[in-house]
């Protein structure tokens, strides 16, 4: 049996005027947006950190860091599949990712399966799952400052996966 490693990450971005707003690759049509370097998607963000913290790997904001110009307005889904090229360089597969998109509004649950979608797409192999919930009004989130996004994901070394995607 092959080795396998759990990772997590979070991201938060807060929301602005004149961007669009990006989840998981998807424009959601919404009168603010995510500020930030790239497109800001927190999702697709947390989705990077959870599979490089479970490599041991540096952290996005390391890997591409917002210093430099290469990296604004980038599809942050264009950095997933980068991150899926690292760990796959040394070994490792996904397996899966489970994420908690924290918003008020607008709701996303039209947009889930599009998301998840785009998701797989961009890692090319593992199950993906998104939820979403609010913060009943409390806090920054709660009062429709920003959105945040935890993700948790399981990778493999040296594990045959075969019909384990199926189950998944």
């Amino acid at each position: 049996m092959g080795e396998l490693r759990v990772g997590h990450g979070y991201d938060v971005h807060p929301l602005v005027e004149g961007r669009p707003l990006v989840l998981a690759g998807v424009a959601i049509p919404f009168e603010k947006g995510l500020a930030g370097h790239s497109d800001a998607d927190v999702i697709t963000h947390a989705v990077c950190d959870a599979l490089l913290g479970a490599a041991g790997l540096k952290d996005i904001g390391q890997l591409f860091p917002d210093s430099d110009p290469r990296f604004r307005g980038i599809e942050s889904l264009k950095l997933l599949k980068e991150v899926v090229d690292l760990l796959s360089e040394r070994g490792w597969r996904v397996i899966n990712v489970d994420v908690t998109v924290v918003c008020q509004s607008p709701k996303l649950a039209p947009y889930r399966e599009e998301m998840i979608r785009r998701l797989r797409e961009a890692m090319g192999e593992g199950a993906v799952n998104i939820k979403a919930t609010t913060t009943e009004h409390l806090g920054f989130i709660g009062r429709g400052e920003a959105i945040a996004a935890h993700a948790v994901s399981l990778i493999t070394k040296g594990q045959d996966l075969t019909g384990c995607r199926d189950r998944l």
